[in-house]
């Protein structure tokens, strides 16, 4: 009788463990998960105007033999010698010459929040 209880024992201790092992876990993956979202979010905005630099659309203007030119070429090509008000040459080279708006802003860290949720969600498929 005392080996069976023993046994009882053991066993419910295993669970009891297992238990708290899960629950810590899955509150290191909820911290893990807010923290990779908030990183994608913020990274986001903070290089959106490092990446729109480096292809060409500055605050001084779309730079010369850059990426950003041959893209105002098509466009011009495209709509008869003049790019067109809103469209996507338009809207990058506003961002680059005065900065995202509130509204830029909110997309671009909501790209980069889902991209860092994608990111987490990956990693933790690739470490099972």
């Amino acid at each position: 009788m005392t080996s069976h209880f023993q046994s009882l024992l053991s066993r419910q201790f295993c669970i009891n463990t297992l238990d708290k092992h899960r629950k810590r876990n899955s509150v290191n993956m909820r911290v893990g998960t807010i923290v990779a979202v908030a990183g994608g979010a913020v990274g986001a905005v903070a290089l959106a105007p490092v990446a729109l630099g480096a292809v060409g659309f500055t605050s001084a203007g779309i730079a010369a033999g850059s990426y950003a030119a041959s893209m105002m070429s098509a466009a011009a090509v495209a709509n008869g010698g003049g790019v067109v008000a809103g469209s996507m040459v338009a809207l990058l080279q506003s961002a680059g010459a005065a900065g995202l708006s509130g509204a830029a802003t909110a997309a671009v860290g909501s790209v980069g929040a889902a991209a860092g949720a994608g990111l987490k969600l990956l990693a933790g498929v690739i470490r099972k």
